[in-house]
């Protein structure tokens, strides 16, 4: 019956060829490629899990009188978001499995996406032809961090509530359209009682549909594209080397996914995240302290809290201080990021068609550029937690803010320098050095040649 099915959907669609050649298709087996199919699978677990949490989530900021298991609040009034987030992490059945696996999910996705990002920056991947999926990809990085922190706010609890108002602060701040902006996005002046509404439906929907639709033009042109791959011997620009996507890649990726899918289901059973019930329900009177969000917020907050107190008025209009660390400097910083393959095309003269990727040293500007970005990132996510790292060495918290004002500053390029050095003395001492392989063609007699090729 299943040999009748597939004639006869080959008879109407004519798929078999296509299947074979698709299947025949080849993959790199290095490790560094499984980076973006691990976000992939993460990104899997996420729609789950949140379908799953959807059914008993209630976005709504109205007043309830909490009545669950958790005794410490019971009685008390709350808005009904988090007290369904109360009732999903107590009285449903694998609600907290599920509430934690989605948030350590989260983390894993963007972390994924990320390294993903840096290894193909530090490998010049976005080359051409690669360049429309670069930016293809900065929008679902970007995508990933709007949608992790529209979930986090859901709970509507004292520390994601902490971070709603200042992201409402920031729209604030924009030039102009900012009451609009902050108007459109929360419904109104902030608390307002249908934000979680509002931002339930971005989180679900909006984003949700535009991740779906950036990940699937993502694979598609890396199917359409032929595959990036390091330079070893036998390989040229016209070829890929590597495992067959049926059965051998398939395999592993479904044995990768599946190793995914346990690491999460760990995380969400033994490690504990977010424990809402310990914060409280949002009060607009107060911020607890220590206070930070996910770690792919951390380079935002840290920005605010190093940004000195600077406010620039002209033309009866005032830009004030939030604007420049949460919109003008992100701003600048995705701009060049994402556009990096055009300005370094620019800059090299360099536009032709590149399938071999680079080690580090073979570029050294950009390992330069790149460990001078990430350093600086790193400065900032560390500097979101200046009150923590105040309380730990039993300083003022002030003085940890002025210390870091001047390192991030001073350490990128610090970095960048000598990233730039080391990989240019490696390059070159590379050269000197005439290291070689052997190429072992077969010649027209039989025999086998060993030729000498510089690497």
């Amino acid at each position: 019956m299943i040999r009748r099915l597939v004639l006869w959907l080959d008879d109407r669609l004519g798929a078999a060829s296509f299947a074979r050649k698709a299947l025949r298709k080849a993959f790199p087996d290095h490790w560094a490629f499984m980076l973006g199919e691990v976000a992939l699978y993460a990104y899997i677990a996420l729609l789950v899990t949140g379908v799953f949490l959807t059914f008993f989530f209630t976005a709504s900021g109205q007043d309830v009188v909490y009545q669950g298991s958790y005794a410490p609040l019971r009685g008390e009034r709350m808005p009904a978001a988090y007290a369904s987030v109360l009732r999903l992490s107590f009285d449903i059945g694998a609600g907290l499995v599920m509430r934690q696996m989605h948030h350590w999910a989260a983390l894993v996705f963007v972390a994924a996406i990320a390294a993903h990002a840096v290894r193909v920056f530090f490998t010049g991947a976005f080359r051409r032809p690669r360049e429309i999926n670069w930016l293809i990809g900065t929008g679902l990085l970007l995508l990933a961090m709007a949608a992790g922190f529209t979930g986090y706010s859901l709970p509507d609890d004292l520390l994601s509530g902490t971070g709603i108002r200042i992201a409402y602060s920031v729209l604030l701040s924009i030039p102009v359209v900012g009451t609009w902006a902050a108007f459109l996005f929360f419904g109104g002046e902030f608390p307002a009682p249908i934000t979680i509404g509002r931002l339930l439906a971005l989180h679900i929907m909006l984003l949700q549909g535009l991740l779906l639709a950036a990940l699937g033009l993502h694979l598609a042109i890396i199917w359409h594209q032929k595959h990036t791959q390091f330079r070893a011997p036998g390989r040229t620009e016209n070829t890929v080397v590597g495992s067959p996507l049926w059965p051998n890649y398939a395999m592993k990726s479904a044995g990768l996914g599946l190793a995914v899918f346990a690491v999460l289901a760990a995380l969400g059973g033994l490690f504990q995240i977010n424990p809402v019930w310990l914060y409280g329900p949002y009060d607009p009177t107060t911020v607890s302290s220590p206070a930070q969000p996910d770690w792919y917020i951390g380079w935002l907050e840290g920005a605010l809290r190093l940004m000195p107190n600077w406010e620039l008025r002209g033309f009866g209009h005032t830009i004030p201080e939030p604007f420049f660390p949460g919109v003008l400097v992100p701003g600048l910083l995705i701009t060049i990021y994402a556009l990096w393959p055009f300005i370094e095309q620019r800059v090299t003269g360099n536009r032709e068609v590149h399938h071999f990727l680079d080690r580090a040293r073979d570029a050294p500007r950009r390992s330069g550029v790149g460990a001078g970005a990430l350093t600086f990132m790193v400065l900032l996510t560390l500097a979101g937690s200046n009150d923590v790292m105040a309380r730990f060495f039993g300083v003022p918290v002030e003085t940890v803010t002025r210390l870091l004002r001047g390192v991030v500053l001073i350490a990128p390029l610090v970095a960048g320098w000598v990233t730039y050095v080391v990989c240019r003395e490696l390059k070159a001492a590379e050269g000197h050095s005439g290291a070689a392989w052997h190429l072992v063609r077969r010649g027209p007699g039989g025999g086998y040649v060993a030729e000498d090729k510089e690497t």
